[in-house]
C-alpha cells in the first residue's frame, strides 16, 4: 500500500501551494471588478499572499492577477505591455512582503501604494512610449495615476486588514 500522506516540510509546501491556487482564483474574481480599463481589484490576493505566505508567493499571485485582469479587458495596452506590467506587479507584491517583514506595516503599506500607484503609472507611461503605443507618455500617466493609486490603496489596505483579521482569529484558537 502506497503512503500518500506527507508530513513535515513537504506538507507545509503543499498547503502553501493550495493557498496560492486559491488566491490566484480570487485574483480572477477581483480581475472582474474593474476600476478603469485593466485597473481592477485583482492585486489584493497578491498583496495578501505576500503577507500570509511570503514575498515569493505574493509575487506569483500579483503577477498572475494582472495577467488575468488584462486578459478579461482584452489586453488594452498590448500583450507585451501587460507582460511588463505583470512583472512589475510581481516585483511590487514581493517588495510589499519584504517591507512588511523588515520594516513595519504602515511603512510597507505606504511604500507599496507609492510603488503600485505613481511609480507604476510612471513606468507604464515610459514603457508605452518605448513600445511606440498610440496612447502613451504623459497622456497615459495622467489617465491612470488617480485610478491606479486609488485601486492600489484599496487592494493593499484590504490585504493588510484581512491578514490582520486572520492572524487575530488564529491567535484565539
Amino acid at each position: 500500500m502506497m503512503n500518500t500522506i506527507k508530513t513535515g516540510r513537504q506538507n507545509s509546501s503543499t498547503i502553501k501551494i493550495v493557498y496560492c491556487g486559491m488566491l490566484i482564483a480570487l485574483s480572477a474574481v477581483g480581475a472582474l471588478i474593474k476600476i478603469q480599463g485593466s485597473i481592477a481589484l485583482d492585486s489584493m490576493p497578491g498583496f495578501f499572499a505576500a503577507l500570509f505566505l511570503g514575498p515569493s508567493y505574493g509575487a506569483l499571485v500579483a503577477g498572475l492577477g494582472h495577467i488575468l485582469t488584462a486578459a478579461t479587458s482584452g489586453f488594452p495596452l498590448t500583450l507585451p505591455m501587460h507582460i511588463i506590467i505583470a512583472l512589475q506587479m510581481a516585483l511590487f507584491g514581493y517588495l510589499f512582503g519584504v517591507f512588511y517583514r523588515k520594516l513595519n506595516y504602515l511603512i510597507a503599506i505606504i511604500l507599496a501604494i507609492i510603488l503600485n500607484g505613481p511609480v507604476g503609472a510612471l513606468t507604464a507611461a515610459f514603457v508605452s512610449t518605448l513600445l511606440g503605443l498610440p496612447f502613451s507618455g504623459s497622456a497615459l500617466f495622467y489617465a491612470v495615476i488617480t485610478p491606479l493609486t486609488l485601486a492600489s490603496a484599496v487592494n493593499i489596505i484590504l490585504a493588510y486588514l484581512i491578514f490582520r483579521l486572520i492572524n487575530k482569529n488564529k491567535s484565539r484558537v
